[in-house]
């Protein structure tokens, strides 16, 4: 849990840290993005307990998880989803689909509010996915949970240009709206 959480917060802490030196928003009154950027790192953490409660309830993974969280032992359970990750294969939110269309949702929150909580969330949580992505590339060499309910079939070279694309889309996003 400990890596996973690291992983995750210093790439966003680093990210924000360029975003706001660039927008020169290093100001009390650009908090809000701060904020929104630690709730979108956590908030794609959720598809695993949506797996858990939802989708898989009776899995032996499953079964475990909600036995610790209901003694309240969240950092337990944390640790199991961290590690049984690969077994997750019907995830919701960790797919090619959900990835394109938050995609698309992430432009229109950046383009028409003002939100600055709003515009953090959108891109940490964006950013999570790509890290997902970018870290079951580097482990298992394929992106193929991703992609498995994807209508066309890509190569890996095309899956790794899919990655560049996501991460071209997140920066612009990011730095220039």
């Amino acid at each position: 849990m400990k890596k996973d959480l690291v992983t995750h917060l210093s790439f966003m802490i680093a990210i924000f840290i360029l975003i706001s030196l660039y927008k020169d928003w290093i100001r009390l009154e650009f908090l809000p993005f701060w904020v929104g950027g630690i709730l979108g790192t956590l908030m794609p953490d959720v598809d695993h307990l949506i797996y858990v409660y939802l989708l898989r309830p009776n899995d032996a993974t499953s079964l475990r998880v909600s036995g610790l969280l209901a003694k309240r032992e969240v950092f337990k359970s944390w640790d199991i989803l961290a590690n049984t990750r690969r077994e997750r294969k019907d995830l919701l939110l960790h797919t090619a689909h959900f990835q394109i269309l938050f995609a698309i949702f992430s432009f229109f929150i950046i383009t028409s509010t003002g939100s600055m909580l709003a515009r953090g969330l959108v891109l940490a949580f964006m950013l999570h996915l790509l890290i997902d992505q970018v870290i079951d590339l580097m482990e298992t060499g394929n992106l193929d949970t991703w992609f498995a309910k994807f209508p066309v079939i890509l190569d890996i070279e095309q899956k790794r240009w899919y990655l560049i694309g996501s991460a071209v889309i997140l920066l612009l996003l990011g730095f220039f709206l």
